[in-house]
C-alpha cells in the first residue's frame, strides 16, 4: 500500500467523487510530482506513490474543476491543494469532503 492514500466524497451529491485526478508532490523535489492517480468507483486512490516517503512537506492537488465539469456542476474551486508533513513511516490518509463551493479535510486513518 502507498504511504499516502486519499478518499474524496462529493457531499453535495451524497456519493464518492469518481474520476478525480490527484497529484502527490514533494515541496523540495525537482520536479515536484511524486505520483499521479485517479479516484476509483469508491472515491479512493490507494496506489498513490511509493510504499515509503522521506520525511518532509508534501502536497496533494485534486483536479476538482474537471470533476465538476464532467458532472455538469459549476464550481468555485477548480483545484484543491492540501499541504501536509510526513514525519515517519506510519500511513497517511488524507480524505477530502467536497462540494462545489466548499471543501474540508482531516488526517484520516
Amino acid at each position: 500500500m502507498s504511504h499516502v492514500t486519499t478518499h474524496v466524497l462529493d457531499t453535495a451529491q451524497g456519493r464518492p467523487a469518481v474520476g478525480v485526478t490527484v497529484v502527490l508532490e514533494h515541496d523540495l523535489a525537482d520536479p515536484p510530482a511524486v505520483a499521479t492517480g485517479q479516484t476509483d468507483g469508491d472515491g479512493r486512490v490507494v496506489d498513490l506513490g511509493p510504499d515509503r516517503l522521506e520525511p518532509g512537506t508534501y502536497r496533494l492537488r485534486f483536479n476538482t474543476g474537471a470533476y465538476f465539469a464532467e458532472i455538469g456542476v459549476p464550481t468555485f474551486f477548480p483545484e484543491v491543494s492540501i499541504t501536509f508533513t510526513v514525519t515517519g513511516s506510519e500511513h497517511y490518509h488524507v480524505p477530502v469532503l467536497l462540494s462545489p463551493y466548499s471543501f474540508s479535510t482531516y488526517r484520516g486513518s
